[in-house]
């Protein structure tokens, strides 16, 4: 049996497999045309237990949000640097890097990475704020 799609069958309560097919990343905005990603398990609202998933990329950029959840980025490609507390880290191709909830991160790509993002958990279902972005 092939499950092509996360909606559980009409009368089963969870599907034995959560499954998410592949899609295009798009810009998280239309004025931060070298910020694109998509939500893979999305954040909720009311919080979450376990963790939300998302792809992204930076491409002569640089992002800044406060987020209340840790965050992890497992680059998968390029050259990632992440700033947090004064603390910085340089992430290359299969490096990964967890900045702790409650701090403002801060994520630039000299010239481009792609990352695999882990968010949470988020119990409380606060939500991240002061995003900034720039072209480097």
């Amino acid at each position: 049996m092939t499950i092509s799609s996360p909606t559980p069958p009409t009368g089963q309560a969870e599907a034995p497999i959560d499954f998410w097919p592949a899609q295009p990343l798009t810009p998280m905005r239309a004025d931060w045309p070298n910020n694109r990603g998509r939500f893979i398990i999305p954040t909720r609202a009311r919080g979450w237990h376990d963790f939300a998933l998302s792809e992204w990329e930076l491409q002569a950029s640089a992002w800044e949000d406060f987020h209340p959840h840790d965050e992890t980025n497992f680059v998968i490609e390029g050259e990632l640097h992440i700033e947090a507390d004064g603390t910085t880290v340089i992430l290359r191709t299969g490096d990964a890097a967890r900045v702790r909830g409650g701090r403002t991160g801060r994520y630039w790509a000299p010239d481009y990475a792609r990352m695999v993002a882990v968010y949470g958990p988020n119990p409380e279902g606060l939500g991240s704020h002061s995003f900034k972005y720039r072209d480097l």
